[in-house]
């Protein structure tokens, strides 16, 4: 049996809050110590270098995804476990999550979005039934979460939208749903 794989969409930027980098820091760490790998975006930069940085250092496993034309803007890095260049951003999506048995998302800005709204679709439309866990780390995603309710409260989606979704106010809640999921 493979090794549980876990997708991390997370910002290239730290962040304003302390406390996203240090949620960063323990989701690492807590996936590298239950066994697990870690597939994110393949930066060493921002929020994403952090939580693969803790992975490596408690000893866990790490897939690193990254477009060609990042390369240098991210600042790859080249001593995960296995590292994938790719031509484009839709491709990295795509094996980010065809290599991940559930995504976690902490905070992150743009890219993180476009990615929780690709894999939330993708649910949606019965492509995948991976769990998604929001990390609402100090209450970041809270305007998301509003969002989401607000579109099915317009009739935009169907109420089972919001079952796809799990949310989290840190790595700890994370991993106990990840944990739950998988069991």
């Amino acid at each position: 049996m493979s090794v549980f794989s876990v997708c991390v969409y997370c910002g290239s930027r730290p962040g304003a809050d302390p406390a996203y980098a240090a949620q960063a820091l323990a989701l690492g760490q807590a996936l590298a110590g239950d066994g697990w790998r870690l597939v994110y975006g393949a930066g060493d930069v921002g929020l994403m270098g952090l939580v693969a940085r803790a992975a490596q250092e408690a000893g866990g496993e790490t897939f690193g995804v990254i477009p060609v034309h990042l390369l240098d803007w991210e600042v790859g890095k080249r001593d995960l476990t296995h590292f994938i260049v790719t031509e484009t951003m839709h491709e990295r999506k795509k094996v980010m999550v065809m290599n991940a048995d559930a995504i976690v998302v902490m905070p992150g800005g743009a890219g993180s979005l476009d990615e929780f709204f690709e894999v939330l679709t993708w649910r949606q439309l019965g492509l995948h039934a991976k769990p998604i866990v929001m990390m609402d780390v100090n209450g970041y995603w809270s305007p998301l979460r509003a969002l989401l309710d607000h579109v099915v409260d317009q009739g935009f989606a169907d109420p089972s939208l919001l079952e796809f979704v799990s949310w989290a106010e840190d790595a700890d809640g994370a991993m106990a749903l990840l944990r739950r999921a998988r069991s």
